[in-house]
C-alpha cells in the first residue's frame, strides 16, 4: 500500500520547504490569556489604591505588571532559523533533554508494543512552549487521552499523564510520533493541526499551557543526536539523524 504522504504527494499536495519561520511575537492561543491579565491588573491596582491608597496601588501596579510582562514572555513566539540539513530531526521543544531510551509508542495510536527510540523533552514555566514538527510528513492520527497531572519531568508522566499523540508518516513511510504531555500545572494541551495536514519540518503545530513535556518516538534507523541533560531550542537544535532503512534493516 503507498504511504499517506506519498499520496499527498502525487497529488500534488507536498509539504513546503525549510526555511526560517517568521515571529508572531505571541503565540495565538496566548492573546486572550495576556487581555485577560492586562484587564485584572488594571481593575486591581485601582481598586487597591482606592481602597488601600498610593502605598498599595503602587505595590499592587508593581506586581500586576510583573505578572503580566511574565504572561507575554511565557506566550512568546520568537523566529528560529530552521536546519539545512534534509536528514536532521528538529527539536519540537525548548527545554532539556531528560530521557533518551526505548519505549513503546502510545497504545492509543495503534503501532503495537514494538518498543521506538525516544527522546523526551521537559519544559519549564520558563521556556518557550510553541511546539513544532521534528520533520516533515503527512499527519496520520491524531489522539488525545486524558490523564494526571505528575511533574512532567518524570518518567511516569509519559503513561500516566494526560496527553496528545500525533502519528506522523514520512515521506519514505517511515512513522515517527510526537506526543505532547501536560505537566504539574498544565491544564491546556492545545494541538492546531488535522489529521491529513502535510507539515514541513521546524512547522508550528500546538502549544502547551504552563510547564510541560514533549516524546519524540524516532522513525525506524534514526539515531539520537542529544544526551541526558542537554538544552534544546525547538526548530534550531537537531535532536536525531534520520538515516535509512533497507529491507527492515538500518543503513547508513
Amino acid at each position: 500500500m503507498q504511504p499517506a504522504i506519498e499520496q499527498a504527494t502525487s497529488a500534488g499536495v507536498t509539504a513546503p520547504p525549510r526555511r526560517e519561520q517568521p515571529a508572531p511575537i505571541i503565540a495565538r492561543e496566548g492573546w486572550p490569556i495576556v487581555a485577560g491579565f492586562v484587564i485584572g491588573w488594571l481593575v486591581l491596582s485601582n481598586a487597591t489604591w482606592y481602597l488601600a491608597g498610593p502605598v498599595g496601588g503602587w505595590t499592587a501596579w508593581g506586581v500586576g505588571l510583573l505578572l503580566v510582562a511574565w504572561c507575554v514572555w511565557f506566550f512568546r513566539d520568537p523566529a528560529r532559523r530552521l536546519p539545512a540539513d534534509p536528514e536532521a530531526v528538529i527539536c519540537p521543544a525548548d527545554g532539556r533533554v531528560v530521557i533518551v531510551d526505548e519505549a513503546p509508542p502510545p497504545a492509543e495510536l495503534g503501532l503495537g508494543p514494538a518498543p521506538m527510540r525516544r527522546v523526551c523533552i521537559f519544559m519549564n514555566v520558563f521556556n518557550v512552549h510553541v511546539n513544532r514538527c521534528p520533520t516533515e510528513g503527512r499527519v496520520e492520527k491524531i489522539a488525545y487521552r486524558p490523564g494526571a497531572f505528575f511533574n512532567a519531568s518524570f518518567d511516569k508522566a509519559s503513561d500516566l499523564n494526560e496527553r496528545s499523540s500525533m502519528l506522523v508518516r514520512l515521506p519514505d513511510g517511515r512513522a515517527m510520533v510526537v506526543v505532547q504531555i501536560a505537566g504539574l500545572v498544565a491544564r491546556r494541551i492545545v494541538c492546531r493541526v488535522k489529521e491529513g495536514a502535510v507539515l514541513s519540518g521546524g512547522e508550528r503545530y500546538g502549544l502547551i499551557r504552563f510547564g510541560s513535556r514533549v516524546d519524540v518516538y524516532l522513525p525506524e534507523g534514526a539515531k539520537p543526536a542529544v544526551r541526558v541533560g542537554d538544552v534544546t531550542a525547538a526548530g534550531e537544535t537537531i535532536i536525531a539523524h534520520l538515516g535509512c532503512v533497507k529491507e527492515g534493516e538500518a543503513c547508513s
